[in-house]
């Protein structure tokens, strides 16, 4: 081979790998400029956006190895069937401090999508601490997921007489087991009132 042919060779492999950087550099910074929101398409078309040539599934090998995966949108789950009846008052009413803990506590079902499906997320918050109490993860929100959520915020706190427990007016806050644990443990219900996502917008 002749040396300017193998000149040329190295030259245009270098040209290649530091193409590759400066694609992987920009692709880093798309996806931490837009604080990891940004999957594979939405990084694509900005690269687009921004002249670069490149095909999307490089972007989707790159990303890949530079472990970016976009966050996935978190949805509010309404969990709301129809009025049932009364069950509580909003004793909250959006004063969501609180002078110590085990005092207010809050809890809501969160709906998250995936590529796979959906998952939904359980959580009990404590008012004073901002810490979560107690979870459960489920693929359907369904009462189950609300007693294992539950049991584990008993088995860690039993004595629980007087403490707050807010929610908003979803079916499983409304069901006569959820209702029945709550008396049992001394616990007082407040639930938001219909249509107003603010009453327990610390969740």
């Amino acid at each position: 081979m002749p040396k300017s042919t193998y000149y040329f060779e190295i030259n245009k492999v270098d040209a290649v790998k530091i193409r590759n950087k400066n694609i992987e550099n920009k692709i880093f910074d798309i996806f931490n400029n837009h604080k990891g929101r940004y999957g594979v398409r939405r990084v694509y078309r900005e690269l687009l956006n921004q002249g670069y040539t490149i095909n999307h599934k490089k972007v989707q090998r790159i990303m890949h190895e530079l472990k970016l995966f976009g966050k996935r949108p978190r949805e509010k789950y309404h969990s709301y069937k129809g009025k049932v009846g009364k069950i509580a008052d909003n004793i909250i009413d959006r004063n969501f401090k609180a002078n110590k803990p085990l005092q207010k506590w809050s809890t809501d079902v969160s709906q998250f999508n995936f590529s796979w499906g959906k998952c939904y997320i359980s959580p009990i918050l404590d008012m004073y601490t901002n810490e979560i109490i107690s979870y459960d993860l489920s693929l359907s929100p369904n009462l189950e997921q609300i007693s294992n959520m539950l049991m584990k915020a008993f088995n860690k706190f039993p004595i629980l007489n007087n403490l707050i427990l807010h929610s908003d007016q979803g079916w499983q806050y409304q069901h006569k087991y959820y209702i029945r644990e709550l008396k049992k443990h001394g616990i007082i219900q407040s639930m938001s009132r219909k249509g107003n996502c603010y009453d327990n917008s610390i969740m």
